[in-house]
């Protein structure tokens, strides 16, 4: 699934597309109304037929993005010259749409343009256009325009009107030409920013797979290392004859991987169940350690529900059984608590044993360096470990943000 994912073409939404196109032809309606509309009469007319011509571009335009996507997976100079070549055949349709909704109208403003600078015009019978104004005085040099000498006029052939024609059409395609030109540097970069969007959601896939797999990891680094200890207990009980205290802790053992292998290697889980898990290790233990293993919980009702890596406080227990309990003769407490402190969650592992030498519990272990990769791995920067000898025994803290169970 996640290789279809990667091989998938990035696309802009046809939201975006469409989008994109009308606030183009917007801007060219709204523009081009502001323009016609000082001077000019006739603008309902008008106004109309350059609604019709905005509608054929958004048609027209979207015809070049139809053909410009076939090229959105090409390198960059190939939608550039994609987009250089798409952009004239579209300027060329739009500029003859122009031409054919305001044709009934175009000599009107033409006329109605002619007069307001003096001149007339007219067709004659062969249907030349005949452009009629003052004619110049040629001694004194006064504007046309302004003169009230005889009149001149300019006949302009048929033959001449139609590469006036051509002309004038080529000058508004090129015009239009730039238009769509700026629209595909527009859908360029809306593709450009699909890109990264994308870019980045493989690179979070990829970071969650990672940490994942490090959270995997790390949880399965703790069974071997715990069922080395049980082992290593059933075999003393066997050893020396204590057959029903080793059934019993078979049946711990098995109870208590039916109930950690259940869980969600990577995920969390409730602060209640984390710490039943371990009274149910901690039974096992006491199997062991009879006269010796005494186990206090402190776990407030409010808090029962929070989120906690599962097995988290395992190898912390266990350091506790190992350095407190199994060295000493007397009865020894290992105590599990939790509280809420300035909005966060903090868990206790501790015990009133004798503590231990530096190099064997001072520095971060195996158990103590998995716990605080785990937390870093989930949490980030977010969560903690402090552990270390106190007056009258050991603790380790987790310090980690406060989850509830949705």
């Amino acid at each position: 699934m996640m290789a279809m994912d990667i091989d998938a073409p990035v696309r802009v939404p046809l939201r975006a597309v469409i989008a994109s196109i009308a606030g183009l032809w917007l801007c060219y309606f709204v523009l081009n109304s502001i323009r016609s509309a000082i001077g000019l009469e006739m603008q309902g007319e008008l106004l109309w037929r350059r609604g019709l011509v905005c509608l054929a571009g958004v048609a027209i335009t979207l015809m070049v993005w139809l053909v410009l996507q076939l090229f959105d997976r090409r390198r960059l100079w190939l939608q550039i010259v994609a987009a250089l070549i798409l952009a004239m055949p579209a300027a060329i349709l739009i500029v003859l749409a122009n031409e054919r909704v305001f044709a009934d109208v175009q000599e009107r403003v033409n006329t109605k343009v002619a007069e307001r600078q003096g001149y007339a015009l007219r067709r004659d019978q062969a249907g030349n256009l005949v452009i009629e104004g003052p004619a110049a005085d040629a001694t004194d040099g006064a504007d046309p325009l302004g003169s009230d000498g005889p009149r001149a006029q300019l006949v302009l052939p048929n033959e001449d009107r139609a590469g006036t024609r051509m002309v004038a059409l080529l000058d508004l395609a090129l015009g239009r030409y730039f238009l769509f030109l700026a629209w595909a540097a527009l859908y360029f970069s809306l593709l450009a920013g699909e890109r990264t969007r994308a870019a980045e959601r493989r690179e979070a896939r990829f970071r969650n797979a990672a940490r994942a797999s490090e959270l995997r990891s790390l949880r399965y680094q703790v069974n071997p290392h715990f069922l080395f200890n049980a082992l290593n207990s059933l075999s003393s009980l066997v050893m020396t004859g204590k057959s029903e205290r080793a059934e019993e802790m078979i049946q711990g053992l098995s109870s208590f991987y039916r109930h950690s292998l259940a869980d969600d290697p990577t995920g969390d889980a409730e602060l209640a169940d984390e710490i039943a898990l371990q009274r149910d290790y901690l039974a096992v233990e006491a199997l062991r350690f009879p006269d010796r293993l005494r186990v206090q919980i402190d776990l407030p009702d409010e808090l029962a529900d929070a989120r906690i890596p599962g097995m988290i406080l395992q190898p912390l227990v266990e350091n506790s059984v190992k350095y407190a309990v199994a060295p000493v003769n007397r009865p020894v407490t290992i105590s599990i608590s939790a509280r809420e402190e300035f909005g966060r969650l903090v868990v206790t592992v501790s015990d009133d044993g004798p503590g231990v030498p530096g190099t064997a519990r001072g520095g971060f272990g195996i158990g103590l360096a998995n716990v605080r990769d785990r937390l870093a791995a989930r949490f980030g920067g977010e969560a903690m470990i402090v552990s270390g000898p106190v007056e009258g025994g050991y603790r380790s803290e987790l310090r980690l943000p406060l989850v509830h169970h949705d």
